[in-house]
Parts: C-alpha cells; sequence; structure tokens
C-alpha cells in the first residue's frame, strides 16, 4: 500500500493550539509528522482540517437498498456510501445498522446481510467504516446467541432501542401507520398488532434479559450506548448496565444526567442545521451552548456535520476549534479512537480540505490516502 508523503502549505489549518494561518501541514506513512516531507502542495486559498468522525449514520440505507427488494448487490452499496461519505470530508463513520421488529431494512435477517457486506468490502476502503447494532430491547426472543452474532459480524458497538408505542399500545389504541408497517415488514396488519402487543406484555422481562445481555458484551469488550433518553432516570438505569453513551437524549433533564454521570452526548447534526429537532425533542443548539454536547452526528444525512460544525462557528455559539471538535476530537474519544480527531503529530492523516470562499469539500484523505478529490485541488495535488 503506497502512502503519500507531502507538505500542505498556504492554507489555513486548524492545529491543537488553533487556526494557524498560512500555515502547513507534513504527512508520511499515514501519519500527521512533525517535519515536512516530501513534495509540497501550495492550498493557498483552502482550510485544512481534521476528517470528520461521524458517530452514528443510517444514511447508507439509499445505497445498500435503493428501491424494496433491490438489494442484491449489496457490497456495491457499502462501497457507494463510502463515496458519499469521503465527498462529505468523513474520515470514519459508524454505520447504525437496526436490528428491529419493525422489519423490511430493519429486519435481523437484513442486518446480518449488511453486517456481512461490510465485514466483507471494509478492508478494501480509504474511510474506515465501524458498524453499530441498533437493537430493539423488546426482542426478547432474539437475546439468546446475540453476543455470538454480534462477535461473527465484528460489530464493536451496541446501541440500544425501544421504539414500541407502549402508551398506544396500553390504552387499547391502534399505533398510527400500523397498515402501512406491517405491509412494509411483509406482514398482515393484525398479526403485526398481535406481535406488537405481545411485545409490551412482556416489558416486565425485558429489564433482566438486558442485564444479562450487557454482562456479556461488557466481558466482550463492546462499547454501549442508549438511544432518545428521556429522563435522569433512564439515563442512571442505562449507566448501570455499563452504557457510558447517550444518543440523542430527547430532554435537557436526559443530556444534563449524562454529563453530570461521566457520560459521551450524540446529538444530531441535521437537528442544528434545521434549526431544531423535526420530532418536537430539545434544540441541539441549546444543548451545546449548555456544553452538552460531546459529538455531532449525520444521524440520516451526511453533508450535516460539515455544515454544522461551520454554522456554529460562525454565528458564534462556538469558536471554529471548539465547533469542530464536534466532528472530529470529540467523536475520536466516546468511540475510543485515540489515533485520530486532530493534528497531534503521530496521530493518522485524516484530512478534510475545504474551499474557503464555498465552504464545500475538496478533498478527504484518511489514514494519509485520498478517499475524494474534485477540481482545482486535483490539479495542484498532481502538479
Amino acid at each position: 500500500m503506497t502512502m503519500i508523503e507531502l507538505t500542505l502549505q498556504g492554507a489555513d489549518v486548524l492545529t491543537p493550539a488553533g487556526l494557524e494561518l498560512a500555515g502547513q501541514l507534513g504527512l508520511a506513512a499515514g501519519r500527521i509528522t512533525q517535519e515536512t516531507p516530501g513534495r509540497r502542495i501550495d492550498l493557498s486559498g483552502y482550510l485544512v482540517l481534521p476528517g470528520i468522525i461521524d458517530a452514528h449514520g443510517d444514511g447508507f440505507e439509499r445505497h445498500l437498498a435503493p428501491r424494496r427488494g433491490a438489494m442484491k448487490q449489496m457490497e456495491e452499496g457499502v462501497v457507494a456510501t463510502e463515496a458519499e461519505l469521503a465527498a462529505n470530508g468523513i474520515t470514519t463513520a459508524v454505520l447504525a445498522q437496526f436490528h428491529s421488529w419493525e422489519g423490511g431494512l430493519r429486519s435481523p435477517d437484513y442486518a446480518a446481510q449488511v453486517f456481512e457486506a461490510i465485514r466483507k468490502v471494509r478492508a478494501d476502503l480509504v474511510t474506515d467504516l465501524v458498524p453499530q447494532l441498533r437493537f430493539e430491547t423488546h426482542m426478547l426472543d432474539d437475546y439468546d446467541g446475540l453476543a455470538d452474532k454480534i462477535a461473527a459480524w465484528q460489530v464493536p458497538y451496541i446501541v440500544f432501542n425501544d421504539h414500541l408505542p407502549h402508551d398506544r399500545l396500553a390504552a387499547g389504541k391502534k399505533p398510527p401507520r400500523l397498515t402501512g408497517q406491517a405491509l412494509k415488514a411483509g406482514r398482515n396488519p393484525e398479526k403485526h398488532l398481535e406481535m406488537l402487543l405481545e411485545m409490551h406484555r412482556r416489558s416486565g422481562e425485558v429489564p433482566d434479559a438486558l442485564e444479562r445481555l450487557s454482562t456479556q458484551l461488557r466481558a466482550a469488550g463492546l462499547r454501549i450506548g442508549s438511544h432518545d433518553d428521556q429522563t435522569a432516570k433512564d439515563r442512571a438505569t442505562w449507566r448501570a448496565r455499563g452504557a457510558r453513551i447517550s444518543e440523542f437524549p430527547e430532554t435537557q433533564e436526559a443530556a444534563e444526567a449524562a454529563r453530570a454521570g461521566g457520560d459521551h452526548i450524540i446529538l444530531g447534526a441535521p437537528n442544528v442545521v434545521r434549526g431544531g429537532s423535526h420530532k418536537g425533542n430539545a434544540s441541539a443548539l441549546d444543548l451545546i451552548a449548555m456544553g452538552l454536547c460531546d459529538a455531532l452526528a449525520s444521524d440520516y444525512h451526511y453533508p450535516s456535520p460539515r455544515r454544522a460544525a461551520l454554522m456554529l462557528a460562525r454565528s458564534g455559539v462556538l469558536d471554529l476549534a471548539g465547533a469542530w471538535a464536534l466532528v472530529s476530537s470529540g467523536p475520536a474519544s466516546l468511540l475510543g479512537l485515540a489515533d485520530r480527531g486532530d493534528f497531534t503529530p503521530g496521530k493518522r492523516a485524516d484530512i478534510v480540505i475545504l474551499d474557503k470562499a464555498s465552504e464545500r469539500v475538496a478533498a478527504t484523505l484518511s489514514g494519509g490516502r485520498v478517499s475524494y478529490m474534485s477540481g482545482e485541488i486535483a490539479a495542484r495535488f498532481l502538479g
């Protein structure tokens, strides 16, 4: 594998000490160097930043299954996903795949296919792909053997979800969109409702099952998170199970509890770009301003981490270093990736280069290898 040895110069470079105007950055053997080796590339007019680390995203679904039933070339879909990630400055990406009663693209069988496709091609790609399992807590019949499947899939990260409409089921009301959801999952709507009611009825069995599974997963070294925490009690319960990551807490109370307990907090970058949650939950902007965020994730839209970080810096909510940390060093820390996230010499040469005028991605390098490059900047690299 050939690694580039280069010195990028003339660009504004976001170093660990702050933004260096008309600075320079050396890279060799896939790492950031103290020295300035190799050929010099003039990047005046550009901004050089640490590569984006996306701590949670499911935007890959449209590449793996562009139409219902069109899932024959799943490995090609992973390759196409990498192209989109790289074009958006993402050098490490967590691919969040459901294992859910909802069926279809969230079914257990489909999850197995996705993880197998990632496993087969990830070593051939430039972008570092990290598979994440999103497991629905009330699938009690799926607990046995799950830890072994996770090991076989080479999944290092699990997040627990509960999307059952408990309030509606407890009230004896039919959940909204039931028929469409059932048909999407290939089930008779009445059978689908019976399944939901049975899972809801067995809710009392879930905590013990979660305790046993979490113990297994912790012993195997998995990173564990919870999704959509609503209260301080929710966060304390999950923390006791070893889930030290709170994905998209829905309330300020839950986010404050996570921070007080030393847990990591992931918020949605689209929430920042939109100016609020599309579900009416806590505003990411407000939580960030209160210091209640460690990482901004793409969620469902890969351009959003870059746009959100730049918006935060432009609006003065954070300076550029603080804003960019939410998409680089912050996610690196919560994912346990000590070898990346900033331009400290010796760390991976994960780099995104933005055109200063348009703030669009001009080039992306992951581990010192080019994963994306387009336009004028390509001419400068090619000489």
